[in-house]
């Protein structure tokens, strides 16, 4: 059974790893490079647990790590959304079982409100899994440039 599991401090280092491999896949995307350490910059990872603002989601089917979800309320399109989808990923090995598609649905019945969801158009399961979830809500679609759309809805 699928479920959410709030990040605590006790899983700082949990997320951090998993949230380095996740930028690791993000570069068949972005074009980021890793520092001297071997690590993808995150500018506002420690901001998770300092900002009550923020919100991680560790995301478990029964008892094993399926993926992650990273909530915060700042905008990509300057306007003022109560939620943003900052990261989202299933782990390759557990895709194509809708743990995606349940967990978001579980996200956005805990946080009710203006929501902006970002993905980058050639990652093209992010665009499915996105503009499936959001077209219930008739999102306003804002393409910031050639490569990125943004979704703002209410949910």
């Amino acid at each position: 059974m699928l479920r959410l599991q709030l990040v605590e401090k006790k899983d700082k280092d949990l997320l951090w790893n998993i949230n380095q491999k996740y930028l690791y896949e993000m570069t068949n995307f972005y074009d980021d490079s890793m520092d001297e350490k071997g690590n993808y910059h995150y500018g506002h990872f420690d901001d998770y647990f300092t900002d009550s603002r923020r919100t991680a989601y560790l995301i478990y089917n029964d008892l094993t790590l399926v993926g992650f979800a990273m909530l915060c309320p700042y905008s990509n399109i300057n306007q003022n959304p109560d939620y943003t989808m900052a990261e989202f990923t299933i782990f390759p090995s557990f895709r194509r079982n809708h743990f995606a598609f349940a967990a978001v649905k579980m996200i956005l019945e805990r946080h009710r409100g203006k929501w902006e969801i970002k993905y980058n158009e050639k990652n093209a399961g992010a665009k499915k899994l996105w503009n499936t979830i959001a077209e219930q809500f008739n999102p306003t679609v804002h393409h910031l440039n050639n490569e990125e759309t943004v979704l703002s809805f209410e949910a």
